[in-house]
């Protein structure tokens, strides 16, 4: 037991960070994100002999993550609010990635996307998932985090007012 729980700690130690940056970048707040590591973290413990023997355990907790999400969206309903009014948004949280000047813009247009494109965005580029975990993470067809990952980039790109450097001639 005490190997499986020092096997565990060292998991998460070493990518807690990354989880809230994902659990952040997918949700745009970080509360929520804080609250859904937390429960992908419960869960993660109290399955950690299953989940260790996983083939990658990190696309296993990514799929975990991307469910508890879910989850946490489709039951807010039932959630007590305590304030009378939401507080303004926090700046988010300091990630490795300070360095990149853009990474304002980037969070505010992942913030535009619907949830399916932000989610494909995060997973494939920010936390590197390959196409197939992508999809298993998110209990869906390669295919449609293809078409997914396709519509949110023109998206993203539109709302960061960027053009593709390319052969063509503009129209």
């Amino acid at each position: 037991m005490a190997d499986a729980e020092r096997e565990f700690v060292e998991y998460v130690s070493a990518r807690l960070t990354s989880l809230h940056r994902t659990a952040f970048l997918m949700c745009g707040d970080a509360h929520l994100a804080d609250d859904v590591v937390q429960q992908t973290i419960t869960a993660l413990y109290v399955n950690w002999r299953r989940v260790s023997r996983a083939d990658n355990v990190d696309a296993y907790v990514h799929r975990m993550l991307v469910h508890k999400l879910v989850d946490e969206k489709r039951l807010s309903w039932a959630k007590v609010r305590l304030l009378g009014s939401m507080p303004a948004p926090e700046r988010p949280p300091v990630t490795p990635h300070d360095e990149l000047a853009e990474r304002d813009s980037l969070v505010a247009a992942l913030a535009h996307l619907p949830r399916g494109q932000r989610t494909v965005l995060v997973l494939r580029f920010l936390c590197d998932l390959s196409l197939a975990d992508t999809a298993a993470a998110m209990g869906c067809s390669e295919g449609n985090v293809k078409s997914q990952t396709a519509r949110a980039l023109v998206a993203v790109r539109q709302v960061l007012d960027v053009t593709e450097m390319s052969g063509r001639n503009p129209r």
